[in-house]
């Protein structure tokens, strides 16, 4: 966990009852979950083995271990765990090496966010290696606090990252918008009791009590995150 905040950011708006934003990465922020699809499908090509289609639905938004070690299981790949990860996150590096396309509509809510002074943090199941690198492209500047999916016990679809954030920020975690592409990161967000925006990128999601669908982050802005919260 990496995180730059003043005493400043922990202030709630004037008027309103949200406290932080918290954004995913993968798919909601960076255009990048097919990168990992391809990246995994690459890696278990040298290996002598091809992904189905079907199984994307399945490691999309996961973290690394479940991810990886699903394909070995439903491929028989003669590899470790551990040296699979390796492998992915290398090739995904490279990949992302030039920079990565943000998705449309993440800018001008980052911009948003920073302008109303509202404390963001970025929370991704994606290792603190691959982070960095992302912040290279999107800028560092936007988040008060980043958490990976390897600095903490247990990550996505558990609730641990999102309850570091919130606590990471003084917040209720209850008073914090999360912004979501898969199932599993709104799994892990409304177990940790935060409001939830769903912008599905790869699997659709449905609407639920405590959260709303939305088809782009161009239909997510700071007005829109604050009409989640109710005040208490």
């Amino acid at each position: 966990m990496t995180s730059t905040v003043p005493a400043s950011l922990t202030r709630t708006a004037e008027g309103s009852a949200l406290q932080a934003v918290l954004l995913d990465m993968d798919g909601t922020l960076v255009d990048t979950e097919g990168f990992w699809w391809d990246v995994e499908v690459e890696v278990f090509a040298d290996l002598g083995h091809r992904l189905d289609e079907a199984w994307r639905d399945v490691v999309v938004g996961g973290p690394m271990t479940r991810s990886a070690g699903y394909l070995i299981e439903v491929t028989g790949a003669a590899i470790t765990l551990e040296k699979l990860t390796v492998l992915l996150n290398d090739r995904f590096e490279e990949r992302i090496g030039h920079g990565v396309p943000l998705m449309p509509g993440a800018a001008r809510l980052l911009a948003e966010l920073a302008a109303h002074e509202v404390p963001t943090a970025l929370v991704s199941a994606s290792h603190r290696r691959i982070i960095d690198r992302v912040l290279d492209s999107v800028g560092r500047h936007h988040f008060a606090l980043t958490i990976a999916g390897d600095e903490v016990t247990r990550t996505k679809p558990h609730p641990d990252p999102y309850l570091a954030a919130a606590a990471g920020f003084g917040a209720d975690p209850w008073r914090c918008a999360v912004v979501e592409d898969t199932a599993t990161g709104v799994a892990a967000a409304e177990a940790a009791g935060c409001r939830v925006v769903a912008v599905p990128s790869v699997a659709p999601i449905a609407p639920a009590p405590g959260r709303a669908v939305v088809p782009s982050l161009e239909q997510v802005d700071l007005a829109f995150l604050r009409s989640l919260i109710t005040p208490a």
